[in-house]
């Protein structure tokens, strides 16, 4: 057997290894936008799913799947805080909920699990949602003020904080495809929350500094790959949405002003300087082809291409290894420490997802051989979960534990052993893909020589 196929590949000293989570997709009971926008029905929702008891954390089912995510060598979690849960009334706290999230956090020390702690992921509280969302001009102050509390409260045990998650994702497919609450079809909007997204990042980081001034803030940041399907206006088309999607949020943190194509700048100055470390979101590509029945997306759509492995309905194509590019331009682009803070498949029966972490690591790897200062990385997800508008779709399963909702039974997958065999390394090597993961060995270790 040749030395490529016993090949090690070690990551550095001290990188996290973790699992990601949201609060409305794991803890049950809550009632926010998206518990209103469930409960409409009418397909907003597949099957008209409601999250229900969702995988029953704020019941105590918590601590059990902290036990599974220790159970695989991690060294840290991902989970986020539920805003409508703390602040269930403007200005007024709820000291129960935050009890309840220091005794996660607390558990998850306990554990050997250093906590990163998301304070929006995708929910709004409905007194919130009622007087304009993101769009109300006080929303970034009050977003400021809601952060000031969670960090009194939690700070002493956690260092590290993702401000907002997603935030590009949140408008466009709120705002823009109008799929997520509040369900509206507006680009003037979507541009107009960008600058409130921004400000309220900036807020809060502001405003967990000033509690904790050692504290490493940074926002989690979904990036697509994007190719051209077509000689001339797919390169147009890649252009204007990479700009879009990949680039335009972070002009306030970096240039300290917000800067759509071909629109004038808005100054943001106090957004400015206040990443300390950035989150990588990546799960697929999209080929870009010219489409003029579709106006509504500047008359460009992605268009599958059929010689390309695809996730379910228009998940995208599955390209692990776009990993390595997107992590190259992202720290290009704001010039700070990086952490994976989402990476996975949807994938029901766990036949994709062992290849296809093996390979997104390898491409992990490489980065850091390369010397961007990547961090950790963080598998989206723990456990199967609500999945927003694909609600409890089978075809949507990102667990390397499965649950059965009806029962809340806890099933672990193939992904976790390899997982687990990878943290307790530090390292992937050819050995634990030949064991957990053997469909994709000749694509993770090439041989006869493996391509750096």
């Amino acid at each position: 057997m040749s030395d490529e196929l016993n090949a090690t590949l070690n990551f550095p000293p001290g990188f996290l290894w973790g699992t990601a989570t949201a609060a409305h997709q794991v803890e049950g009971g809550n009632h926010n936008s998206w518990t209103a926008w469930e409960n409409l029905g009418g397909g907003r929702v597949y099957g008209d799913h409601v999250s229900g008891a969702a995988c029953d954390w704020w019941n105590g089912r918590a601590e059990q799947d902290f036990d599974r995510a220790a159970s695989l060598n991690n060294n840290a979690l991902r989970l986020s805080v539920e805003w409508s849960r703390i602040e269930p009334e403007p200005g007024r706290w709820d000291p129960d909920a935050l009890d309840r999230y220091r005794q996660m956090i607390l558990a998850l020390r306990a554990r050997g699990l250093a906590p990163m702690v998301t304070l929006h992921h995708f929910t709004n509280p409905l007194w919130l949602e009622e007087r304009g969302g993101w769009l109300d001009d006080e929303t970034p102050e009050r977003f400021g003020r809601y952060a000031a509390r969670v960090a009194d409260v939690l700070g002493e045990h956690v260092d590290l904080w993702c401000t907002i998650n997603e935030p590009v994702v949140y408008s466009t497919v709120s705002y823009l495809q109008g799929k997520w609450p509040p369900g509206q079809a507006d680009f003037g909007q979507v541009m107009a929350l960008f600058g409130q997204l921004a400000r309220g990042h900036a807020a809060a980081y502001h405003a967990i500094k000033a509690i904790r001034p050692a504290a490493q803030v940074g926002l989690a940041k979904h990036q697509i790959s994007f190719r051209p399907g077509t000689p001339l206006l797919g390169h147009g088309g890649v252009w204007l949405l990479h700009r879009l999607f990949n680039e335009t949020f972070f002009g306030p943190m970096t240039h300290g002003w917000l800067k759509f194509p071909f629109q004038r700048a808005v100054p943001i100055p106090q957004a400015r300087d206040t990443l300390d470390w950035v989150g990588l979101q990546y799960y697929n590509r999209y080929t870009v082809c010219f489409k003029p029945s579709q106006p509504k997306m500047l008359l460009f759509d992605t268009c599958a291409r059929p010689d390309v492995p695809h996730g379910p309905g228009e998940w995208g194509e599955l390209a692990p290894e776009e990993s390595l590019p997107r992590i190259r331009h992202l720290y290009k682009l704001v010039r700070c420490p990086v952490y994976v803070t989402e990476m996975g498949v949807p994938d029901s029966d766990d036949s994709i997802r062992p290849g296809y972490l093996a390979r997104t690591l390898r491409a992990v790897w490489k980065a850091c051989m390369h010397s961007y200062p990547v961090k950790g990385f963080f598998h989206w997800s723990l456990v199967d979960n609500f999945e927003w508008a694909e609600g409890y779709d089978p075809r949507y399963r990102f667990g390397l534990f499965g649950v059965d909702f009806a029962t809340q039974a806890r099933t672990e997958r193939r992904s976790a052993r390899l997982y687990r065999a990878v943290c307790a390394a530090n390292a992937l090597s050819a050995a634990i893909v030949r064991e957990h993961a053997p469909e994709a060995l000749a694509e993770t270790f090439p041989a006869p020589r493996a391509q750096f």
